[in-house]
């Protein structure tokens, strides 16, 4: 079987790495034999030619923004550990952004946490980003902890606040966030607050869901006509007897009252153990009110590890239903995509290349199900048929798929090894030097 001729890379103009380095003798003999794997287990596989390189483009095609909070380090409630060459503001958050970019090709657009990314200039802030070829997605409230200088505290909550005062402050500083997410070029603000309660009869449930609806609609009421807002919830923590926007049904109640401008965020860490992911996402599918995702992995509960460390076939699950909705045409299905890790132990650019790659696995693997063969299965009640069409497709290795792509948009084969060969995080070390120590937090 002959070997195709391996793509030239794309020159690329907002290079931050210089890349030529790994594209040497060595790397084309790795990328012929990788195709030469492909080759071998696509036959295995019974996948056509025509479609694999149907699934390559499609599967580059798939687009996330990641948190500009991921490049730092992150942490635990207990301590926090940072890491050497951190980021000190947006503007080094943005030149580590743009690296991810440069060599997985995968996460062209960047969501702004407020208060923590806010500048005197943001013209300045999203020219910076465009220097490297990014933009700006949603912006992120913050009404979780309080800030220094501000008047009242959330240490109560925030927009379900007993207090009428303190929810007005919130509302204002989500209706900032609008304003900031305009300036950027957004398009979207996603609204999590950690408002619940730690004792029961600390807080009447349905006084609480009922002030928080409130102090939506006038957010709402605020937002440009072409923007949605992003309704995120998360069962428990910090708030551990009960939280206000608990599970994705009621989530999806406070959209549907909010009106078509409200849809609900996916986090997958945030839900109860061993709830099924992929069913949620095919209801919310099914209303029109999925809005996207924030990605991660999780053990135990909301762990933020990297996605596809600990579920990948989860992953793979949830990307099922999202083929299966974008093949059918969905109404309003437009989905958001985001990776939201804390990233503990490892180097944050590392961890979120390799999340990207995992990330564009899983869906380039819900892309070559046979969805003939399963829609048959499932309508003959083969259970065990149904299965395994979807287990043929999870087992197919994609990953040299996955780099030709890569290399095709101008990125890296390994990301991974270029970064590291780069000596990028070395030099940034010199570049950046610590501000702080080991301290408690997630931030």
């Amino acid at each position: 079987m002959s070997t195709p001729a391996m793509p030239r890379p794309s020159r690329d103009e907002h290079a931050v790495l210089d890349q030529r380095r790994f594209h040497r003798r060595p790397e084309r003999a790795a990328r012929r034999r990788d195709h030469r794997r492909l080759r071998r287990s696509e036959a295995r596989a019974g996948a056509a030619r025509d479609r694999r390189g149907r699934v390559g483009a499609e599967s580059h095609g798939l687009r996330r923004r990641h948190s500009d909070l991921g490049v730092g380090t992150g942490g635990t409630r207990f301590a926090r550990f940072p890491g050497p060459g951190e980021p000190r503001n947006v503007f080094e958050k943005i030149d580590d952004c743009a690296v991810i970019q440069q060599l997985a090709r995968a996460t062209p657009t960047i969501s702004p946490h407020i208060p923590w990314d806010k500048v005197d200039d943001y013209a300045a802030l999203r020219e910076k980003a465009a220097t490297h070829g990014l933009a700006f997605d949603a912006v992120n409230s913050n009404t979780f902890q309080d800030q220094p200088g501000q008047e009242l505290s959330y240490k109560f909550g925030s927009l379900s606040h007993t207090d009428a005062r303190v929810r007005a402050q919130a509302i204002a500083h989500n209706i900032e966030c609008i304003e900031i997410g305009r300036k950027l070029g957004s398009k979207a603000l996603t609204v999590w607050i950690a408002d619940g309660s730690n004792f029961a009869g600390q807080s009447n449930l349905t006084k609480a869901l009922d002030r928080y609806i409130d102090a939506m609609r006038e957010i709402v009421a605020a937002l440009p006509a072409d923007w949605r807002v992003f309704l995120e919830h998360k069962l428990y923590e910090p708030a551990f007897y009960s939280t206000v926007i608990s599970d994705w049904g009621t989530s999806f109640a406070v959209a549907q009252e909010l009106g078509p401008k409200a849809h609900c965020l996916v986090d997958l860490g945030h839900h109860a153990p061993n709830v099924n992911i992929e069913q949620v996402v095919a209801r919310l599918v099914r209303f029109g009110k999925l809005a996207g995702f924030h990605f991660n992995d999780s053990k135990y509960g909301d762990d933020d590890l990297d996605s596809g460390s600990v579920e990948p076939f989860r992953l793979f699950l949830v990307f099922n239903e999202l083929i299966d909705a974008e093949r059918r045409k969905a109404k309003g299905f437009a989905p958001a995509y985001m990776i939201d890790q804390s990233h503990n132990v490892t180097d944050p650019i590392e961890s979120l290349m390799q999340s990207a790659i995992e990330l564009q696995r899983a869906y380039a693997q819900a892309l070559i199900v046979d969805r003939a063969a399963l829609e048959a299965a499932q309508e003959a009640n083969d259970a065990l048929g149904a299965h395994l069409e979807l287990k043929r497709a999870f087992t197919t290795d994609v990953s040299p798929l996955l780099a030709i792509a890569r290399l095709r948009a101008g990125g890296a084969i390994a990301p991974i090894a270029a970064y590291r060969a780069s000596g990028y995080r070395a030099q940034k070390a010199r570049e950046r030097p610590a501000i702080a120590g080991t301290s408690a937090g997630i931030v």
